[in-house]
């Protein structure tokens, strides 16, 4: 006979369950401690991308219709000024064309719903491709951001499809 108290050999099953158990939960969430969260990183949710904010005006979903050939655009996207002040914010391309948006303080302004989009008559780039745009606010040192280029092979782009009479007029 065994001179262990049958509540000792209880016990010890109670910690080794225990043991196991967490064992098990640590084994199977110890990923979640290691690995990054879906959901806390940033993404562009449509066609257009969101350029990382040159200073205090921030651009979403941006993207260029181009015509069918490629050699101009209408850009389109958002800008929002989260500061209290007015700024400017300069959109250029690097062949030298460029723009600039002028935003008062806290101001919200969307091309090709509030204003006309910026037509690019010099593009150059086939839609499907990405077309490298620069975006400077005041003093800032500016972002560079591949930006794409689409058609208006899908019906809601249609309208921002850069005509010939746009062309003419340049």
């Amino acid at each position: 006979m065994s001179s262990a108290s049958p509540g000792g050999t209880v016990k010890s099953r109670l910690l080794a369950s225990l043991a196991l158990g967490a064992a098990v939960v640590v084994g199977a969430t110890g990923c979640n401690m290691l690995a990054p969260q879906a959901t806390t990183i940033a993404y562009s949710p449509s066609d257009g991308v969101n350029v990382p904010a040159p200073g205090p005006v921030d651009v979403l979903n941006a993207m260029v219709i181009a015509n069918e050939d490629g050699s101009a655009g209408n850009f389109i996207a958002a800008f929002v000024n989260t500061s209290l002040e007015p700024q400017e914010i300069t959109v250029a391309l690097q062949n030298g064309e460029a723009e600039i948006i002028e935003l008062a303080a806290g101001e919200s302004v969307s091309l090709g719903v509030d204003v006309e989009p910026i037509l690019f008559t010099d593009l150059g780039v086939p839609a499907g491709a990405t077309v490298p745009m620069a975006f400077q606010t005041g003093m800032e040192s500016g972002t560079v951001a591949e930006i794409p280029v689409l058609d208006g092979a899908l019906p809601y782009y249609t309208e921002f499809e850069p005509v010939e009479e746009e062309l003419i007029e340049d």
